[in-house]
């Protein structure tokens, strides 16, 4: 399927990043707000969420909005006082102390390293001019897979060559959650996206970027026609904006790196999505131009809970 939407980003330097591999597995947590900046236990936080099945976004080890959204959506589906704050029963729900290990050891394999693309150009002309928009270094591959900011990941593995054979440590996020789900809501004030049953129970929720005033997300209630993975990308100047300064029609790659990531949610309004993003970690900083914006791994598990006809609204 070819997209016809481009949804824009905004690119901004990140964090530098300090913890140890024992930093987070000796984390514990005694009760109190999470600590300012970077910890181990906030990284024991986002992966437990995770494994919940509340996407918490990118793991960064960071106390920040995307994951006090996910602790609100949690606390939500589990019937909490819902605040955003961690405390002690949200921490014994979260199965805390009898997590499996956090951190897991992955050895780097030949196909990791394999169909790298050596650079993405900035010019959208030059961009559609190459067989895929993918993964750049073996860095950028595993940090997706694993959940995990980049820079955190590399941090994580100081000296570490990311050459096949060399051994990692990852955050091990738990499985891709399964179900069936019959309504979507995007919740625009709340930057996440929630999912339910047929028998109106929340199933799920993710941490997604939505429209700006200029460019605003639609309103009210769509359905989901097709679901594409790996999608193909329109670039239609003629009908939504020119880019670069192009101004022909011109289909680009698909690829993790292509505006629209990994996949695309066909919704019934024409041109509008949802999809994922080459920059994960800055969902709640930037706009799009009116699709809803995923990181690649959890628009990913939507795909396989929604179908064609799946209600998807639009809310305040």
């Amino acid at each position: 399927m070819r997209i016809s939407h481009i949804c824009a980003l905004l690119l901004a330097s990140g964090p530098a990043f300090a913890l140890t591999p024992d930093d987070i597995t000796s984390a514990t947590y005694d009760g109190g707000s999470l600590p300012e900046g970077q910890s181990g236990v906030t990284v024991k936080l986002q992966v437990l969420l995770d494994r919940a099945g509340v996407s918490p976004g990118v793991i960064d080890g960071y106390k920040g909005g995307m994951s006090e959204s996910a602790l609100r959506g949690f606390e939500e589906r589990e019937g909490f006082p819902v605040d955003g704050t961690l405390d002690k029963d949200v921490w014994a729900a979260l199965g805390a102390d009898s997590a499996a290990p956090i951190l897991t050891s992955y050895t780097v394999t030949e196909e990791d390293a394999a169909n790298l693309t050596d650079k993405i150009p900035d010019n959208v002309a030059k961009k559609a001019k190459l067989d895929q928009l993918g993964y750049t270094r073996v860095s950028e591959k595993l940090a997706e897979r694993f959940h995990m900011d980049e820079d955190f990941l590399r941090a994580l593995n100081e000296g570490a060559s990311f050459a096949p054979g060399s051994t990692l440590m990852v955050t091990d996020p738990g499985a891709r959650l399964e179900g069936t789900a019959d309504r979507v809501e995007i919740r625009k004030s709340d930057r996440r996206a929630v999912a339910f049953d047929a028998a109106g129970n929340m199933l799920t929720s993710y941490p997604v970027a939505i429209g700006s005033q200029e460019t605003p997300s639609p309103e009210g209630q769509v359905e989901v026609v097709a679901v594409a993975m790996d999608p193909t990308y329109s670039y239609r100047p003629d009908t939504n904006f020119v880019a670069d300064g192009v101004e022909e029609a011109l289909t680009l790659p698909p690829g993790p790196n292509g505006p629209v990531g990994t996949v695309w949610i066909d919704l019934s309004k024409p041109t509008y999505g949802l999809h994922g993003t080459d920059t994960p970690a800055k969902l709640f900083e930037n706009d799009s131009h009116g699709c809803v914006r995923f990181s690649n791994w959890d628009v990913e598990e939507l795909a396989f809970l929604v179908s064609q006809g799946v209600s998807v609204e639009f809310v305040e």
